[in-house]
């Protein structure tokens, strides 16, 4: 029993830290920079599960709540781009390209948040992902440093989702250590100015 508690412990922390900064697209927050997670591709396309957190970051973009999408995923071969695809799936759903800007080294959602605040400089911003893992992505931009609210996107639960729940316990556990030891990213770089020169380009 003592076993079973303290293997939910992670899972407990993510949904205490996350418990008052979950909103749907209707009341979500105003921020400058929504965040959205890689989720995959099917032959060069978003997945339908990161197409479903793409059209949530089209809706905040449309109705004004955000002015920057920072598509945050991985470009670690040659022959997977998540950031590309999901640029050019932002852009045909009527998000300009100019205001989207392209994290290609997300390899994790610990590296994600990281570097949204080191490396491109937000410090607000509504993160968009899937109900299963929105509140472990809010845990985890909050110990990085980034004022977060979360928007967990609706989906079928299918056997995608089931499998997604049931990792999301495990994953805790990493995300609970990356919270206290705060590692460095796989890959840090240089700072970026994409975000601020959208923002910038708005107020011109």
């Amino acid at each position: 029993m003592a076993g079973c508690v303290l293997a939910l412990l992670p899972s407990a922390w993510t949904h205490a830290a996350a418990a008052d900064r979950l909103r749907s697209t209707a009341d979500a927050p105003a921020a400058e920079v929504a965040v959205v997670f890689g989720a995959g591709l099917w032959n060069g396309q978003p997945t339908p599960y990161l197409a479903r957190r793409l059209d949530a970051a089209a809706e905040l973009y449309r109705a004004g709540k955000v002015k920057v999408v920072l598509v945050t995923g991985d470009n670690s071969r040659r022959e997977y781009d998540e950031p590309d695809a999901m640029r050019a799936y932002l852009a045909k759903h009527g998000v300009p390209d100019g205001q989207i800007v392209s994290d290609f080294a997300g390899f994790d959602t610990w590296d994600s948040c990281v570097r949204a605040k080191e490396i491109f400089g937000v410090e607000r911003a509504v993160l968009i992902s899937q109900g299963f893992h929105i509140r472990r992505a809010v845990a985890l931009c909050q110990a990085a440093g980034l004022e977060s609210y979360g928007v967990g996107v609706d989906d079928e639960h299918d056997s995608t989702w089931y499998y997604g729940g049931t990792r999301e316990v495990f994953a805790a556990g990493k995300a609970a250590l990356d919270a206290a030891f705060k590692p460095a990213p796989h890959f840090l770089g240089p700072k970026e100015q994409g975000v601020s020169r959208a923002l910038g380009a708005l107020a011109d």
